[in-house]
């Protein structure tokens, strides 16, 4: 019965996780959903930018410090190590959601297309999802979201080690989850400055966050990340010579 809950937490977690990222792409895309990045009336500016900075702080820190080993070992003395990744997801999800529900629009356009213009930036909003969704499958999209370790448990199976490979994508860069996101939020055909602040915010947060992550997988990997990082770049594609393959890595955010 216990492996079984596991496995329904699991799933539950992940549909969270579902629900929340593709209200992410109507949120960023300011369409479909009634509550958007540009939607609603703006209030005074400095409690507007003091509400969102908040928001975006509270999903920074629970991203970030649960994602760091000392936590997870932590964390796994309360709950079963099983369910350690679906907890992750579960409370990013619900984070993320706290985010889209009270964040609060600021007026001004920074610019705005049209035409031929607007089209080519919304392909390319596209594009940057697709990359964050097909990273995940080019690794272990189940496993990444907690999946794979509950179900595991529940054929009482041993979880499957994380192993060094670097396919498709990460023979370009070695984060391009984090790259497709930075595309996704900066493809905007009509830029607010709310969305310029999320967009700001974000990518200066992906930018530090991928520091604790690079230390990690160096910790956990040593001579072959470091050659891995040598070789090829982290976010920019085609900015660094690779003289060899890649070596074969596998991450998480």
């Amino acid at each position: 019965m216990a492996k079984f809950l596991q496995m329904l937490y699991a799933t539950v977690s992940y549909v969270m996780f579902l629900g929340v990222f593709l209200y992410a792409i109507a949120f960023v895309g300011d369409f479909i959903v009634p509550k958007t990045i540009d939607s609603g009336a703006s209030g005074p500016l400095l409690p507007t930018l003091a509400i969102d900075a908040l928001l975006l702080g509270v999903f920074a820190i629970q991203h970030s410090v649960m994602a760091r080993p000392a936590f997870k070992r932590w964390i796994t003395r309360i709950i079963p190590a099983p369910i350690e990744r679906s907890t992750y997801v579960l409370l990013s999800s619900l984070a993320l959601a706290l985010l889209f529900w009270q964040w609060r629009p600021v007026d001004g356009m920074v610019w705005s297309s049209q035409g031929i213009a607007q089209q080519a930036i919304i392909g390319v909003f596209v594009l940057g999802w697709l990359v964050v969704l097909a990273s995940t499958f080019m690794l272990s999209h189940f496993e990444l979201f907690g999946l794979s370790q509950a179900y595991a448990t529940l054929r009482d199976r041993a979880a499957a080690p994380m192993q060094f490979r670097t396919p498709m994508l990460y023979g370009l860069v070695r984060h391009p989850i984090m790259l497709g996101f930075i595309i996704a939020f900066w493809a905007a055909p009509n830029m607010s400055r709310g969305h310029l602040l999320f967009a700001v915010a974000t990518t200066l947060y992906i930018l530090a966050a991928l520091q604790f992550e690079e230390a990690d997988l160096m910790t956990a990997f040593g001579a072959k990340y470091a050659d891995y990082r040598e070789r090829v770049p982290m976010l920019a594609p085609f900015t660094r010579w690779r003289s060899t393959p890649a070596s074969r890595v596998s991450t998480q955010p």
